[in-house]
């Protein structure tokens, strides 16, 4: 199961049904026990940004370890009358035996470079096509959206409402999992913290101080409930003439004589950075200047970053549905594609072809290298390289642009790192999984070595993905021999 107390999950059948159809085909072939190699890879960052970070291996290595097929499956495939029986019984022994490498979570990601490579036989490859992509496609796509939020808030803590907005079940439990990678600090989904330990926060909706005589009789038996963590939502009414003044009453004749403080009121409607700055003021005035102020209210990077150039006096900020669905570009372009097979111990390299030149794939089996500046350890570049390929950090290597090849930067100084991590060897998987704490940590401190050019919101300078001169080489080659004149 992918998460407990959610009642049995059965996956193996999440898949296009194309990759059945397929690997009845390569069994029928003869070629089930090819070895192929398939890419997995983006072609650009969501809202036009100048990176990505990818999420979900996790639940990605928990999918492979679990993929079997069932009676049940089995019978389902027969009733189909398009599998041969051979094929049928081949399923119902099915265990993954091919070799995984990946980037770990949390990583900052480019288009172009593989996330994650598959080395396994063709039906092994094929079966697991369909989730790995539906996985690390979703949970990238927020942990992605959630570091821009959480990056245009300038330090102040982002907290995750979406659950209500989700797309289903999964989007709400997994994109809290994800938005915590990319650097909230908690998650409005219960679930989220129970299964993952993305801490669960929350504190009243306006229902609460509506079922109340009054505002002030809401904030008081709130008050005595929760004294050490008061937040009260001050905009069912009035924020200005009720809100904020029945929560300094509460503050004053409740919260005080049982020496405790009133931790902090949250506006959910109107002009928030008016509303807070007023508020602010009143506040101060009243001798709480410790209270803080939450806002809430259909929240994204740019309209954080608005409110913050406007004087906004908000100390955190709760975000929902633009979080939770990356409303603004809601889907993550991964694709897996064929890059070599191997024939007579030989690794073979293989190409897709397209009048779409960013269609073109990058040929053979590959490593990911990235450059580091020795003296600040920011990345400069990453390298598409074949997997034999070494770069030598000793001396100068130089990069050049794809297309542009005249486009070249010698770097000195510098170290290189082999990004991809192996995941499973022959079937099982020897990656030591880290905690999500842990994963966070390395998101935080990955994003944050990242040149300031490469991490703005609008017009971010265009971080180099390159390729060795050994790929680049055999791509052209390819291109020429399959190119029709």
């Amino acid at each position: 199961m992918f998460y407990k107390n959610f009642g049995e999950r059965k996956l193996s059948m999440l898949m296009d049904f194309y990759e059945l159809t397929m690997a009845n085909g390569y069994f029928s072939n003869g070629m089930k026990d090819e070895i192929v190699y398939f890419d997995m890879f983006f072609r650009k960052n969501p809202d036009e940004a100048g990176f990505s970070i990818i999420a979900g291996l996790e639940q990605v290595i928990e999918y492979i370890n679990e993929l079997k097929f069932s009676d049940e499956d089995i019978e389902f495939l027969r009733s189909k009358n398009l599998f041969k029986e051979e094929f049928l019984q081949y399923l119902r022994n099915f265990k993954f035996s091919g070799d995984i490498y990946a980037i770990p979570e949390g990583t900052p990601v480019f288009p172009g470079e593989s996330l994650i490579t598959v080395r396994a036989k063709t039906i092994d490859a094929q079966l697991i096509e369909t989730m790995l992509l539906l996985t690390i496609n979703h949970q990238s796509l927020i942990a992605t959206k959630a570091n821009r939020i959480v990056r245009a808030a300038k330090g102040r803590p982002i907290m995750e409402f979406g659950a209500r907005r989700s797309q289903g079940y999964d989007g709400a439990i997994y994109g809290g999992r994800a938005a915590y990678i990319g650097g909230v600090v908690g998650t409005a989904t219960t679930l989220a913290d129970e299964v993952f330990g993305v801490p669960a926060m929350g504190t009243m909706a306006h229902s609460w101080v509506q079922m109340f005589e009054n505002e002030y009789e809401a904030f008081k038996a709130y008050a005595e409930n929760y004294p050490d963590n008061c937040v009260l939502l001050i905009d069912t009414y009035n924020v200005i003439n009720s809100g904020i003044l029945n929560a300094i009453r509460i503050s004053k004749e409740i919260l005080e004589p049982m020496g405790k403080r009133l931790k902090g009121v949250r506006i959910d409607s109107g002009d928030i950075a008016y509303l807070s700055k007023n508020c602010r003021e009143i506040l101060d005035d009243a001798g709480l200047k410790d209270c803080t102020i939450v806002a809430s209210n259909s929240l994204d990077e740019f309209i954080i970053t608005d409110l913050l150039d406007q004087g906004a006096q908000i100390d955190s900020f709760g975000v929902g549905e633009r979080l939770i669905t990356a409303k603004s570009e809601p889907v993550f372009g991964c694709v897996y594609k064929l890059a070599a097979i191997e024939k007579d111990g030989k690794i073979v390299p293989k190409i897709k072809i397209s009048e779409n030149e960013e269609k073109i794939t990058n040929p053979g089996y590959k490593k990911i290298w990235r450059l580091y500046d020795r003296k600040s350890d920011n990345p400069i570049a990453d390298v598409v390289a074949m997997s034999h390929e070494i770069i030598d950090d000793t001396n100068p290597y130089t990069i050049f642009d794809e297309v542009h090849v005249w486009k070249r930067k010698k770097i000195t100084n510098f170290y290189a790192k082999n990004l991809q991590v192996p995941i499973f060897i022959n079937g099982k998987c020897v990656y030591k999984l880290p905690s999500l704490s842990e994963i966070r940590a390395h998101c935080q401190n990955e994003v944050n070595n990242l040149w300031s050019e490469v991490k703005r919101f609008t017009n971010p300078h265009s971080y180099y993905v390159d390729l060795s001169t050994e790929l680049w080489n055999c791509k052209q080659d390819m291109i020429s021999q399959f190119s029709f004149k």
